[in-house]
């Protein structure tokens, strides 16, 4: 997630990292190419009687980014609702630990096992919707017998939550918990267990495929006939307008493929490293330890992974 800091409007005209042109402006350069193209062949182009005029863009052209706006807005719905859910894991993991530690029987060896397993249920969720691997992370966490225990599950998350119910069992057995304040705890594992079944259901569920398939195919056929279109009025200034159009369809479209997985690693995806580091901070600190890891801050091109 690129974190920027307020920038003059002129600044930020020229901004690089964290905008979609890293990604397209290959598409661009080859539009440019066509439209210069299209201007050398004009007259051969002419001799042939076919004329495209612009009537036709331009209801097509509105079509399209009515489409694509619903499209974005689609995706942008899935990255808020992402961001919420991680947003109610901070939240839970504060209200959980809390209430642990209210308990007067309980440990320090207790409340940091307990830390331990509820920073390993955030990263574990964090690298299972990133697909990658878990075993060499958690094991700074989990105990030996444990890490073994949960990678034998296809979803470790759950292998983890059990880990703290199992725990939350053993004090209300001994008397630690009382039966009002063991329903609190059990709702707060129920939400962990919910915010993990939403983000799931986000990183499961894209947006229907023929649908993204059918505006990625119109775009870039109408990027491609555009030149064609313009070049018999604006002659040398075909492909200055032409790729300054193909910029806001092509870009809109890029931009639509990196929210539609909010849980990815590109520049405008979720910094879910980030959110795991402050929920850790977070709870360390709750728990009274002077030695907490480090805050991780944006990099040289103010981004956030």
């Amino acid at each position: 997630m690129i974190v920027r800091p307020h920038q003059h409007w002129f600044t930020r005209l020229f901004v690089w990292h964290g905008s979609v042109l890293e990604k397209i402006y290959s598409r661009l350069l080859l539009n440019l190419v066509l439209s210069i193209c299209v201007i050398f062949f004009l007259p051969w182009y002419e001799a042939l009687g076919i004329k495209l005029t612009m009537a036709p863009f331009s209801i097509l052209g509105v079509a399209i980014a009515i489409f694509l706006g619903f499209r974005n807005s689609a995706c942008y719905a899935r990255f808020n609702e992402a961001r919420l859910l991680w947003g109610q894991l901070a939240i839970t993991s504060r209200s959980l630990l809390r209430e642990v530690k209210s308990l007067p029987a309980a440990t320090d060896d207790d409340i940091n096992y307990f830390v331990n397993l509820q920073v390993a249920f955030c990263n574990c969720l964090r690298l299972t919707l990133r697909k990658k691997p878990i075993d060499a992370v958690l094991k700074s966490w989990l105990r030996e017998d444990e890490l073994a225990w949960v990678m034998q599950s296809h979803a470790p998350c759950n292998r983890i939550l059990l880990l703290m119910g199992n725990w939350l069992a053993k004090q209300r057995a001994e008397g630690v918990i009382s039966d009002v304040l063991w329903r609190s705890l059990d709702n707060h594992l129920n939400e962990y267990s919910a915010i993990a079944g939403g983000c799931e259901r986000i990183a499961s569920t894209p947006l229907p495929f023929a649908y993204t398939l059918i505006l990625h195919r119109t775009v870039y056929l109408f990027c491609i006939m555009l030149p064609f279109a313009l070049v018999t009025d604006l002659h040398y200034m075909t492909p200055f307008l032409s790729v300054f159009i193909s910029y806001t369809f092509i870009s809109l479209d890029c931009l639509a493929e990196e929210l539609e997985d909010p849980f990815g690693t590109e520049d405008n995806d979720l910094a879910l490293d980030a959110i795991c580091n402050t929920i850790e901070r977070d709870l360390r600190d709750m728990n009274g330890e002077s030695q907490l890891p480090a805050k991780m801050l944006p990099n040289a091109y103010y981004r956030l992974s």
